[in-house]
């Protein structure tokens, strides 16, 4: 499972920081966050909330213990 947890981390992670740089070099381009109110601004601080929980999920499943091994 600590594995599963890593792999959604490091995909909102790479999810989050994508949208961040295609909404700041193209701002007429909404993307997935589209639907959030607030404009660009809004839709920045969702793609930057988004890149942040990703990597938070990361960094904890990364410190999860090692599955144990079966024999």
């Amino acid at each position: 499972m600590k594995y599963v947890w890593l792999v959604l981390g490091m995909i909102l992670l790479a999810f989050g920081v994508q949208g961040v740089i295609r909404l700041v070099l193209d701002h007429g381009w909404t993307g997935v966050l589209g639907w959030l109110p607030g404009g660009f601004a809004g839709q920045l601080i969702g793609h930057i909330v988004l890149t942040g929980a990703g990597a938070a999920l990361a960094e904890w499943s990364r410190r999860l213990p090692e599955p144990a091994r079966r024999r």
